[in-house]
């Protein structure tokens, strides 16, 4: 994990210098724990379970491991319009988009970092719908180069959740395409990744002014 973060940080010193293209990587840890700069040490609840990790990007703490699709994605965000906001909703509705790829509709909550989908089948004890989580979002920006980026959960031991409060949230669970009872591989989402995302970063640079689906 640690060279992975140092090969990451050397490419967005790359990108800022001119040396280097934009990237987007695709990548599978060992089970880990990341604690963002949000991170509450009571969030921690399993310390001993996983290595833990301390992280410059925002939020707070996240499980990665097999099963779990994680998009680096360093981007010059300095010559896509230098919008913040509209980056982070970009890479939102990135995920939004390549969910509805599988017929899975994808939700953004005010306050709840994370893209997020109802779940009917498994009702509150009101018999509301509850809603879990499926994709994790944080990021961070270097000399507006961006890095770190998404995990998306393909079929993860979503019991390896359970040594944290995933992103401080505790009243909400958290979900993965299989357990949803798609067969999705990583193969797939990865394809649908490629397909959907010159909508939200064209190639010719800028970001999708729309910021929204």
């Amino acid at each position: 994990y640690l060279p992975t973060l140092a090969a990451m940080e050397a490419r967005v010193e790359a990108i800022h210098k001119g040396e280097a293209p934009e990237a987007i990587w695709l990548l599978e840890h060992p089970p880990l724990y990341t604690a963002g700069t949000s991170a509450k040490v009571a969030d921690l609840v399993d310390p001993d379970r996983f290595p833990v990790f301390e992280v410059g990007r925002g939020g707070q703490y996240t499980y990665h491991g097999p099963g779990q699709r994680v998009v680096y994605a360093m981007l010059d965000v300095g010559n896509r319009g230098r919008d913040v906001r509209c980056f982070v909703r970009a890479l939102e509705n990135w995920v939004i988009a390549t969910l509805a790829e599988f017929n899975v509709r994808g939700e953004i909550r005010p306050g709840r970092v994370g893209v997020w989908v109802v779940r009917p089948d498994r009702p509150n004890p009101d018999g509301t719908p509850s809603e879990a989580k499926i994709a994790a979002i944080g990021v961070k920006l270097r000399r507006w180069v961006s890095f770190h980026g998404i995990s998306i959960n393909v079929e993860p031991d979503l019991t390896h959740f359970s040594g944290i409060v995933p992103c401080g949230i505790s009243d909400h669970g958290v979900t993965s395409l299989v357990d949803l009872g798609l067969p999705v591989t990583m193969a797939d989402l990865d394809a649908a990744l490629m397909h959907t995302f010159p909508h939200f970063f064209p190639p010719e640079g800028g970001i999708n002014p729309s910021c929204a689906i």
